[in-house]
């Protein structure tokens, strides 16, 4: 349900507003040129109103694939770099990243509710142990396990989304003329303008 809706959230959240091809002819032309050398068809092109540079692509089965970028990152960057992020942003969008981190992420959160729940059913049940049951310290033993998993799995997602992100990196390295360079100084860029 949440990867459903979560491009109506997004909207919501960021400010963004989709744009026409005649209100940012160059962005339109930035994307469709790098989805067209990425082999994907052109996502819907969007602009946050937050003054951060930040892009991000986004989407559901129900809204279709969508890529914003924030007046903040239009502010901040030459048009060249804005090209290799959006070539980044593409990258996740080839890769399924959205989906695969979504799917990813829902393993440790089960795991965490699974736990969480086992340990307090174990003092309940540790409560009426008193009374002759010997369910509790089963229960806290399967808790304190799904827990420790649950941390094993986190720093595994943590893992899988800096690689991925670093496929969307030579994603856009790949698809935007001389796009490793240009992707490094709009990085740098922001980084700095972050601080």
């Amino acid at each position: 349900l949440q990867w459903l809706i979560a491009p109506y959230l997004i909207d919501a959240l960021y400010r963004v507003k989709a744009v026409s091809r005649s209100e940012e002819p160059e962005l339109y032309e930035m994307v469709e040129r790098a989805s067209q050398r990425s082999g994907i068809n052109p996502p819907r092109v969007a602009i946050a109103t937050v003054p951060i540079p930040n892009a991000f692509a986004y989407g559901s089965p129900l809204t279709g694939s969508r890529i914003a970028v924030t007046t903040g990152l239009l502010n901040t960057l030459d048009a060249e770099e804005v090209e290799a992020v959006i070539g980044h942003e593409l990258g996740h969008l080839r890769h399924r990243d959205v989906q695969i981190m979504m799917f990813v992420s829902i393993l440790p959160a089960l795991f965490y509710y699974i736990g969480y729940s086992l340990m307090w059913s174990s003092m309940y049940y540790g409560r009426r142990d008193d009374r002759g049951r010997g369910d509790g310290s089963l229960a806290a033993l399967i808790g304190f396990a799904s827990i420790a998993f649950y941390w094993i799995l986190t720093l595994f997602t943590l893992y899988l989304s800096r690689l991925r992100e670093y496929y969307a990196d030579r994603h856009s390295a790949t698809v935007v003329d001389d796009g490793a360079r240009k992707l490094s100084e709009g990085l740098a860029k922001i980084a700095y303008s972050t601080e």
